[in-house]
């Protein structure tokens, strides 16, 4: 009988210091605490995340989230059987204060040190929220990564395509700066579109055309741009409609390109005739309704069944890192104190590299 794991798990790859507690019996998952706490009050200044300003905050609240997290559960550090922590990909100088503080606590307690991929945590949370059997194929679709991944096991993904420039959450937060929206970009355009007219403005869908699964996103946001100026010339500025509008546009045309993407996924995925066909969906993009019924359209048509976990589950936190890491830690797999902080650690290792990887957090 597998012995039961609990693992206190860490997360600092981008602007979220999280920590939390997951107990891994056999194959189910329990999530015990999960902290997380933002910066969003740091960055709001500059319209995005500043990397040093991110790094500095999480030396400062990242034992505080341990603290948090243990208090949770109830439970002492003693008590944990190892501790996890996300190793890479993201922001270099957050991805380090969290792997220094967990070889600290795994040097202080003698426990096991498990690094983990921080994408590895985004695709194996449909295991911990839904019991989704591999191999099921995965979106991963936020501010610093968009990519289709075929999850074979706990260590083993295939990826079928990706951005290969912009995430789809980097674009919601330009096309926001472009028109005058709050950030984070998401919400704020996705409020705004639920009152537009998605028809009025002829955006691109880019690499539709093409064959394959890649995606590109940053032609959209240059012609969602022109269209703005072209307004703002005739005009003299944008009426809310107008603002409506071109978040109508942008937003639908992001959903038909992910659905249109997926579907070829889709195809390429049940090819392998998987016993229990699924399309998983996991980011803070995926919080977004239209997007999520498209992707659920297109799962539907191509038979697998649609999971997406808890909103809470979809973007940063430390849940997912315990989670991967106890897996990690039930087969045997650790590390030791020479563990280092990785600004890229692509899944599939031997994927060709994509073009590009975003600028948000530099994840993918």
């Amino acid at each position: 009988m597998a012995k039961v794991l609990t693992l206190l798990g860490i997360e600092s790859s981008c602007d979220d210091s999280a920590a939390a507690l997951v107990c891994l019996d056999g194959e189910r998952g329990e999530v015990l605490s999960s902290i997380v706490m933002g910066q969003e009050e740091l960055h709001a200044a500059f319209g995005g995340v500043v990397p040093e300003i991110a790094a500095r905050a999480h030396a400062e609240k990242l034992d505080l989230a341990v603290e948090a997290a243990l208090a949770e559960a109830g439970l002492r550090l003693a008590e944990v059987d190892g501790i996890a922590v996300t190793a890479g990909p993201g922001l270099i100088g957050g991805v380090l204060s969290g792997v220094m503080l967990a070889k600290g606590l795994a040097a202080a307690t003698g426990k096991p040190l498990v690094g983990v991929n921080h994408l590895a945590g985004h695709a194996l949370t449909p295991r911990l929220t839904d019991g989704l059997a591999f191999p099921y194929l995965m979106l991963l679709v936020s501010g610093g990564h968009c990519q289709f991944l075929v999850v074979r096991s706990a260590t083993e993904f295939s990826r079928l395509g990706g951005t290969i420039d912009d995430a789809p959450g980097e674009a919601f937060d330009k096309a926001a700066r472009l028109l005058g929206l709050p950030q984070p970009g998401g919400p704020a355009v996705e409020a705004a579109a639920a009152t537009g007219d998605a028809a009025r403005f002829s955006l691109p869908r880019p690499l539709l055309d093409r064959p394959g699964c890649d995606m590109s996103f940053s032609g959209l946001k240059t012609a969602l741009l022109r269209a703005r100026d072209r307004l703002v010339e005739a005009q003299g500025g944008l009426t809310a409609q107008d603002v409506a509008d071109l978040s109508a546009g942008f937003q639908t045309a992001v959903a038909e390109i992910l659905s249109a993407k997926a579907t070829r996924a889709l195809r390429l995925y049940m090819e392998e005739a998987p016993a229990a066909p699924a399309l998983a969906v996991a980011g803070g993009v995926a919080a977004n309704g239209a997007i999520r019924s498209a992707l659920e359209e297109a799962a539907a048509q191509a038979g697998a069944r649609f999971a997406a976990p808890p909103l809470k589950l979809c973007t940063d936190n430390a849940a997912m890192i315990a989670y991967a890491g106890a897996l990690r830690l039930s087969l045997g797999l650790t590390d030791d104190l020479t563990l280092s902080a990785r600004p890229r650690w692509p899944l599939d290792e031997g994927a060709a590299p994509m073009i590009g990887s975003g600028k948000k957090g530099a994840k993918a």
